[in-house]
């Protein structure tokens, strides 16, 4: 049987709802007055001019039914189900708040149903509401694929049943450490399914549409799914980003590989192609540590990349990239292969460190920083390495103008990198490699940019190529790195 729906139109100002022995009508909200609030379920009973509220029953919580007399219009959040009960009552389910309970349209159709059906999808331009319900629902599968979804709901509930012990908060940092988890996970499960909900409900208003012949509604509609439409695919890259750090900044560490200069100029042509792609994006880049070549390019350097999603893109470069094109550093015009490794390393922040520093395993070293000189540089040793005398890890800033300040940059350095290395040493013994954790060495080579012979950029681990190197190193490298981040999750997927 027909259910009652209603729904807040996208104007706001306006109700619709049906019965099915009656036409859709138009409500005025100014008109719906608040006659009741069940402060259990918080679901708020609205009338106007309608049959005095009569509850019958109410279901538990996990079912979230109720019972309400025929003339009664129960507002569950955005939009609600009225079913009418053959006993003369009427039954109003909520979707979407339980995340366990499959979202359903009114005559019970799903996401799965709706890739299941098979239905053709054709270009957006067409106005067909099958094809794009069809490409939401595929997006949203894809999406859910990426956040290992089921996953992601068991370590949802073992989290919130941490957060209900009543002793959680005698470990004050664990309990911030559960909570910030708990709303991460809880946001990306929120969002998903009310994408899902919105997909459903625009299919059951074009359906009422239709059937009562209303153009204005079902056009309204319409438009909506081609919005999400084009919106599901953003959705998509948004779930390639779900790593525990991946919405940290980072810093890019590049270390020229052996040949000498030419491996030093490659080295300084890599970090460049980083810094433009990182401004490309909007992200803030500051050079915290370079060391230049005698003769041209850098022996090594280390950039800050200050945004969201930095480390979670940055990541996908982490290995050695190999060039090979004739050197303009020989005379003879030969053609020459050379190297250059490239490190990821998150920043953590506050409270997110893995690895307490103590000042008695430190050593600071100062020394005069290099460069071009200057009315400061150089004249005073501003610059500072520190090592972490336990595990040998260094590092050091000389691009500040005081010692404190390069201090402060260094130290943070240092605690990236061994907060790394924990991750790695973890990782290691739960016998789980992520690519942003593997050790970087000389054979580790990931892509090859060829400049002669012929010119072509390819990534070894994808297959993805381009005919254009000019364009990869002016920093437009999205191409690769999202499909390197797609590639891993289907993998890691397959593997499961």
């Amino acid at each position: 049987m027909p259910p009652f729906i209603l729904k807040r139109s996208n104007k706001g100002s306006l109700l619709i709802f049906q019965y099915h022995r009656t036409k859709t009508r138009n409500v005025c909200s100014s008109q719906l007055v608040p006659n009741f609030l069940d402060s259990n379920q918080n679901h708020e009973v609205l009338g106007s001019g309608l049959s005095s509220i009569l509850k019958k029953s109410m279901k538990n919580r996990s079912g979230s039914f109720c019972t309400l007399a025929n003339s009664s219009l129960l507002r569950l959040q955005n939009l609600y189900f009225l079913h009418l009960n053959p006993k003369g009552g009427i039954f109003a389910r909520e979707f979407g708040t339980q995340a366990a309970v499959e979202l359903c349209t009114s005559d019970g159709l799903t996401v799965d149903g709706i890739v299941g059906s098979k239905w053709m999808i054709v270009v957006e331009s067409e106005s067909d509401w099958k094809s794009h319900a069809a490409a939401i629902a595929q997006s949203i599968q894809v999406i859910k694929k990426r956040l290992q979804w089921k996953k992601l709901m068991a370590r949802l509930d073992l989290l919130s049943a941490e957060l209900n012990k009543p002793n959680l908060w005698n470990d004050p940092v664990h309990a911030s450490k559960i909570s910030r988890e708990h709303g991460s996970l809880m946001g990306k499960m929120k969002e998903v399914k009310a994408f899902e909900q919105e997909l459903l409900e625009h299919i059951d208003m074009i359906k009422l549409a239709r059937e009562e012949n209303d153009t204005e509604l079902e056009s309204e509609s319409m438009k909506a799914l081609l919005r999400m439409r084009r919106d599901s695919k953003d959705k998509e890259l948004e779930a390639l980003l779900a790593g525990e750090h991946d919405s940290c900044s980072c810093y890019i560490e590049v270390q020229a590989g052996a040949g000498g200069t030419e491996s030093m100029d490659w080295a300084a042509m890599v970090m460049q192609m980083y810094k433009t792609w990182a401004r490309r994006h909007g992200y803030g880049v500051t050079v915290m540590d370079e060391m230049p070549g005698e003769i041209a390019g850098i022996k090594r350097a280390t950039i800050k990349v200050d945004g969201e999603y930095a480390f979670g893109y940055a990541k996908a470069e982490v290995g050695v990239h190999r060039l090979v094109r004739i050197s303009p550093f020989d005379s003879g015009k030969r053609r020459h292969t050379s190297f250059a490794a490239v490190a990821v390393i998150p920043i953590l922040g506050d409270g997110s460190t893995h690895v307490q520093i103590n000042e008695s395993d430190l050593r600071v070293e100062r020394f005069r920083a290099g460069g071009a000189g200057g009315q400061h540089v150089n004249t005073t040793e501003s610059a500072v390495r520190i090592v972490h005398i336990p595990t040998g890890v260094t590092a050091t800033c000389q691009n500040e103008r005081s010692q404190h300040q390069n201090k402060a940059s260094a130290m943070a350095v240092l605690q990236s990198r061994l907060d790394q290395l924990e991750m790695a040493r973890q990782a290691q013994m739960n016998a789980q490699h992520t690519q942003s954790l593997t050790e970087i060495s000389w054979g580790n080579q990931i892509r090859t940019y060829v400049l002669h012979p012929y010119r072509m950029v390819k990534d070894l681990r994808t297959n993805y190529e381009v005919s254009d190197p000019d364009s990869v190193l002016e920093g437009d490298l999205d191409g690769f790195i999202l499909n390197y981040l797609s590639s891993s999750l289907d993998k890691d997927e397959g593997e499961r």
